[in-house]
């Protein structure tokens, strides 16, 4: 199996370190546009795209979101299946257009939501889907402090805190109305606020409020860049009890602060592992997976606020 990959930062080795540990057989090439680039242990790099004779079975679509409109058209246009980092894209400028490449393609595509892998949220989806659980309200919660995501570093250098980069706290944190919409749906109605006026005095949107109206309930989503203790939380109100969803803690208790579920020695890691897995069993069985391109862009148009 030849892999591609465009873009080889922090967040692709996460994905070269899940290809590796499927003990699958694997040659990872890496397209740099660098001629000066590492070399990275058993990964090739390649320079153009033009006049290469290899045939990808997929690509990885790991560079700064940006730039991934190029590259899933250029990929696209090449029949090479794509499976894309978070956020897609960072804008719906000209969407259509990768649209219609993936639709006469008829292109596999997956856009990297990994926490969907998550066991709190496979054993809220088990229990949603067969309890039939009478839900009032939903609230979700995420917030941690931009500058320790990278310690050493400036953090006002860092994509997430630019704009102009595909910045910004609601395309960094998709993963919140990522997984609303896989549990519940697309919503029936939606409204957002999206502003920049914390103390970290950055030009990205650092904090995100959204509310989804439901048949039955309302869902509530903030997100900030600013909170020195993270904390990420799904908390859901039904008719006798309520539970909270704890993504760090790795647990769910009820009101009572009894246990319900604990995913003991779980490590984040666990799940891009499971979405590779997930997704290379998609490609050997030709089946679109979950969380397509254009499902995708469904949620990406609640996120930027966009009818």
């Amino acid at each position: 199996m030849n892999v591609l990959i465009v873009g080889l930062g922090s967040i692709a080795k996460k994905h070269i370190e899940a290809l590796q540990i499927l003990k699958i057989d694997v040659k990872i090439y890496a397209l740099r546009s660098n001629l000066n680039a590492q070399i990275e242990e058993g990964i090739e790099n390649i320079y153009t795209l033009e006049d290469i004779n290899i045939f990808f079975d997929f690509a990885i679509i790991s560079n700064p979101t940006y730039l991934h409109y190029e590259f899933i058209e250029k990929l696209g246009k090449k029949n090479i299946p794509l499976f894309i980092e978070k956020p897609a894209v960072c804008t719906l400028e000209n969407v259509n257009i990768l649209l219609d490449i993936i639709s006469e393609k008829q292109l596999i595509t997956y856009v990297a939501c990994n926490l969907r892998f998550h066991p709190c949220l496979i054993f809220l989806k088990n229990k949603i889907d067969s309890d039939f659980l009478r839900i009032n309200e939903l609230n979700i919660y995420c917030g941690s402090y931009l500058p320790d995501w990278r310690p050493g570093k400036d953090f006002r250098t860092i994509y997430s805190a630019n704009a102009g980069m595909g910045g910004g706290v609601h395309l960094d944190l998709f993963h919140e109305l990522d997984y609303t919409t896989w549990l519940f749906g697309l919503p029936n109605k939606k409204q957002s606020i999206l502003r920049n006026l914390s103390s970290l005095e950055i030009d990205a949107i650092d904090y995100a409020n959204y509310t989804l109206e439901y048949n039955d309930f309302t869902a509530n989503i903030i997100l900030n860049y600013y909170r020195r203790k993270p904390k990420r939380e799904i908390e859901i109100v039904f008719d006798n009890d309520t539970w909270t969803i704890d993504l760090i803690k790795n647990e769910v208790r009820n009101d009572s602060n009894d246990l319900l579920f604990k995913a003991s020695g779980f490590n984040i890691k666990e799940t891009y592992v499971s979405q590779l897995e997930y997704f290379i069993n998609c490609l050997k069985n030709n089946q679109q997976p979950m969380n397509s391109f254009d499902e995708s862009i469904e949620n990406l148009k609640i996120c930027l606020n966009n009818e």
